[in-house]
């Protein structure tokens, strides 16, 4: 009597799909957790926010012959409008869209003016009464505006946002996910 032949010892094509896919899973959940992409959600919010905002003053100013400005500080930003009668800046509170927005924790703002880096100061609100500091950027009763690049980073992991305007008031807007060149 022979000996019933061995069955070889060996994974099925079942048993090795069931494997690739549980790790395609735990890598996908690796990946989503760590944010690995570079991606920074409320940077990319935060920067569609701003042009949006920027992009329908300078609509409005066109429409109203009015002027526009924005006042950039290292965690907040707030817009303003000119006063004619009193000749000066004034706070923009006509509508709650255009508010003073503080940034969230751990998120700054950079300026560039014609290349260069603006120094950003915090501003006291409490020392200066109703008149705010003048504006770095500005949006002209004609439809032109300051070129300017505002940048937002994260501190944490260095990742950045920006957004751009022109002297014509076209706003470009780079995402987190996007590699900028080192300067």
């Amino acid at each position: 009597m022979r000996p019933a032949p061995l069955r070889s010892r060996g994974f099925t094509l079942i048993e090795i799909m069931v494997v690739v896919v549980i790790m395609a899973v735990l890598v996908s959940i690796a990946v989503l957790s760590i944010g690995v992409t570079g991606r920074d959600a409320q940077l990319d919010e935060e920067s569609r926010r701003l042009e949006g905002l920027i992009s329908l003053l300078h609509d409005r100013a066109l429409l109203e012959g009015r002027d526009f400005g924005l006042r950039i500080e290292p965690g907040a930003y707030q817009f303003l409008i000119y006063d004619t009668r009193h000749d000066r800046w004034v706070n923009f509170t006509e509508e709650s869209e255009f508010r003073r927005r503080t940034l969230p924790v751990g998120v700054t703002l950079r300026l560039e003016l014609d290349g260069q880096e603006v120094v950003l100061k915090p501003v006291n609100g409490d020392l200066l009464g109703d008149v705010p500091p003048p504006p770095q950027v500005t949006i002209a009763a004609s439809g032109e505006g300051t070129p300017f690049r505002l940048r937002l980073e994260r501190e944490t992991t260095h990742a950045t946002a920006s957004v751009a305007g022109d002297a014509f008031g076209k706003t470009t807007i780079v995402s987190s996910d996007h590699l900028e060149k080192a300067s």
